[in-house]
């Protein structure tokens, strides 16, 4: 006997391993050999780039899980959608300016908005949708309890209660406002408030200055009444909020100028009482007294004094000075002196003409001389009389500057007296102008508010009025989109958990991750026919699939099949009997000398499927009863011989235990080229690891969708305690359409037969 590994797990990483998974599949099948040595060698990376068409998969193997979820979402959208209560809506246009037209520029009245400012108009959005203005819309509408429960949806589980009175009970109950307590008609009025906003919504429209204003009512009528109706107090109140503004800003005002005007009172009072007492007299704003005005025209005119007594001086310096009628003359420029020095010049040049003809005693002569003379005597005697002048001038002058010195110093002293009794003069006074100040700009604002309150500008326009409403919701197209699109979604979400709960071994993939064995072979499931007739037919997947496990089994060691082949499995009714008996029939048909044995000492079949008598068998052979050619039948295949399992004993672990069996294999193992044992399940017994300890080969069978992983991991558990040499797995009872698209290479199939050749009989 062949020595067994004890650690299958560590043998999948060995080349021997490799080599003997390379040699369990059919050689029709050479590319997937391929696959499984690069999965095995490179970590099974395979597997995570499968993951999408993994997926796929699980869909397509549950699609009728996909198909029912979206069914019953779908039904279950439209049946809501059908008996919901259709809602209108109603929509109003607004246009919400930042500035208007303003008639009367009144400044700082209106708060300033800049051009960025985005809290405007989400202030503006929130008083649409304020309690207040619900409010004074219920109010102004005169809506009670009865109209709105008229109006409110009604949901299935409402309709189904208000057949019981319940929603009578609540209407009895609100309509009767004339006997309830306050806090009741308050908490009433917040009801049908809250009522009333929950139709109401408000829309911006975006990249401009609009706003709608839709409401929602089963009503359509109701719908449109509502949406104007709040529009309209809406701008009803913008004009009001504006108004009161201007009002109280008016009241304020009147105020202040009463307070400003009696101050400004008691203030002149005190300033007209304390210059009666002082003696202080104002006579314009410039200036404070009489003596100040008073010194400033001394100043003045001693100014213009000392300028003349500069002049007078300097002309009598200068005709001091001066010596002959020329320089005088010069000086003085009188038209006196001017013209007798133009007669003197004339008489003169007369005189020195005659001289070329007369001599200066000549008489005419001697009389121009003298009148020459006469002429010098008079220009003489005038220069005297221009000095006289100049110095009456200058002493003139001289005194006047004196007098308004005198006069100056007499005012000075006045002036600085009544400045030392004016500084509290001053005081009053400031106070006094102070005052006048601020009520004249009281007074001024106060008419300006005035006259821009009785304006009542508006920045808030309707540029479209509400119409009757529209059907708003529900939509039947929209909600079926989207009761599509989650019963998708929700059919998607509960196949991939349903498959994710389902542990169960399911492809042929799953008993090489979980289980570590490699697949010899999958065997489609039998609809239609039973096993022993699906074998009978050569060409059916049945049959090809178990002559792959047989080919499987040939190069499943570097020897070959196992001398003796044990065929159990983890649980009850996986298929190992018919592998077993199936397995059997095919290494006979290949001439070889095959035994099945029936080892299932506690559920045998196969006597039922042979149609052989099990009055003797196996536990007969154990228990000494009998020797082994006694029990050994033949059958109807040639080359198969087959041991049943006998009458049930009482305890088939002691009997299978025992050396009988050891050397049964061994002597069957002289006479017979294979060995088949059909044994009992692995998991609660103890049978099938004696088996497999004495067995040169364990063949696992897995039902597929059947097999829980947990439970086919304790199977291998157990036959790898018990020493077993576990050659491969068989998946059987699989369904290729369930198991999801990518698996129709497990859908054998033959060539269609010629017409004119006959069937072949089953042999």
């Amino acid at each position: 006997m062949p020595a067994k590994p004890s650690d299958h797990g560590s043998q999948r990483h060995l080349p021997v391993a490799l080599a003997a998974r390379r040699t369990q599949l059919t050689p029709a099948d050479p590319q997937r050999a391929i696959s499984l040595d690069l999965r095995a060698i490179e970590g099974e990376p395979a597997a995570e780039d499968m993951d999408l068409r993994a997926y796929w998969r699980i869909l397509v193997k549950r699609r009728w899980t996909v198909l029912g979820a979206w069914l019953i979402v779908v039904v279950t959208v439209l049946i809501g959608t059908l008996l919901t209560t259709p809602i209108y809506r109603a929509s109003s246009t607004l246009q919400i300016e930042r500035d208007t037209i303003r008639v009367v520029d009144v400044g700082a009245m209106t708060p300033l908005e800049g051009a960025g400012d985005r809290d405007f108009y989400q202030t503006q959005y929130e008083l649409l949708k304020s309690r207040t203005l619900a409010e004074r819309v219920v109010n102004q509408m005169g809506l009670g309890s009865a109209e709105f429960e008229r109006l409110r949806p009604r949901s299935l589980w409402s309709r189904f209660t208000g057949l019981f009175g319940a929603d009578r009970a609540v209407s009895v109950a609100s309509t009767s406002g004339a006997a309830a307590r306050p806090a009741q008609a308050d908490a009433r009025q917040n009801s049908l408030i809250n009522r009333f906003r929950e139709g109401l919504s408000i829309e911006p429209v975006r990249n401009s200055r609009l706003v709608r204003v839709n409401y929602d009512s089963p009503d359509r009528a109701f719908s449109q009444r509502a949406a104007n109706a709040v529009v309209e107090t809406f701008i009803a109140s913008n004009l009001e909020r504006r108004f009161d503004s201007s009002s109280y800003a008016k009241g304020y005002l009147e105020e202040r100028l009463q307070e400003f005007k009696q101050k400004l009172e008691d203030s002149e009072r005190n300033l007209v009482g304390f210059a009666q007492k002082e003696q202080i007299i104002s006579v314009g704003e410039q200036s404070t007294s009489l003596s100040e005005q008073s010194l400033a025209s001394l100043n003045a005119a001693l100014g213009k004094a000392r300028e003349d007594r500069i002049r007078s001086e300097s002309m009598w310096r200068q005709a001091q000075a001066s010596r002959g009628l020329v320089l005088y003359g010069e000086a003085g420029g009188q038209s006196m002196i001017k013209s007798l020095q133009e007669s003197r010049g004339k008489l003169l040049a007369e005189y020195q003409d005659k001289l070329r003809m007369y001599k200066p005693d000549y008489p005419l002569m001697l009389q121009l001389k003298g009148q020459i003379g006469e002429i010098d005597r008079q220009i003489i005697d005038e220069i005297a009389n221009v000095k006289a002048a100049i110095r009456a001038e200058f002493l003139g002058a001289q005194e006047q500057e004196r007098l308004l010195n005198e006069q100056m110093i007499a005012v000075t002293s006045e002036a600085l007296d009544l400045q030392n009794r004016s500084i509290q003069y001053n005081i009053y006074k400031r106070e006094v102008d102070t005052n006048r100040q601020l009520y004249d700009g009281l007074l001024q604002r106060y008419k300006e508010i005035g006259v821009a309150g009785g304006v009542s500008t508006n920045n808030i326009s309707v540029v479209d009025r509400a119409m009757p409403g529209s059907q708003f919701k529900p939509s039947i197209k929209g909600n079926m989109v989207i009761g599509m699109l989650l019963g998708l979604l929700l059919g998607i979400l509960l196949a991939v958990a349903f498959e994710y709960l389902d542990d169960t071994l399911k492809l042929p993939e799953d008993l090489e991750k979980h289980l570590g064995v490699p697949v010899l072979g999958v065997i489609p499931m039998l609809k239609k026919t039973t096993p022993q007739q699906a074998w009978q037919d050569q060409r059916s997947a049945f049959s090809e699939a178990y002559r792959s496990v047989r080919t499987a089994l040939q190069f499943s060691t570097a020897t070959g099949a196992p001398k003796s082949i044990l065929v159990t499995s983890a649980t009850p009714s996986e298929g190992k009997s018919t592998t077993a008996l199936t397995l059997a029939r095919n290494f006979a048909q290949m001439g070889t000398r095959v035994l099945l044995i029936d080892a299932d000492l506690r559920n045998p079949t196969l006597h039922k499927t042979l149609g052989i008598d099990n009055s003797r068998g196996l536990s007969n052979l154990l228990a000494g009863a009998v020797r082994a050619n006694d029990v050994i039948v033949t059958t109807r295949d040639k080359g198969l011989m087959v041991m049943t399992s006998g009458p049930l004993p009482p305890n088939p672990a002691e009997l299978l235990a025992g050396s009988k069996m050891l050397s049964l294999l061994t002597v069957a193992g002289v006479k017979f080229d294979k060995i088949i044992i059909d044994g009992p399940p692995v998991l609660g017994l103890a049978d099938a690891p004696i088996l497999a300890n004495v067995a040169r080969g364990t063949l696992l069978v897995v039902e597929a969708g059947e097999t829980r992983v947990s439970i086919a991991r304790n199977a291998i558990k157990r036959l790898q305690a018990a020493h077993a040499f576990v050659v491969g797995g068989i998946l059987t009872k699989f369904e290729s359409r369930q198991a999801g698209y990518g698996y129709g290479d497990y859908s054998y199939y033959h060539y269609q037969r010629p017409a004119a050749l006959p069937r072949p009989r089953p042999t």
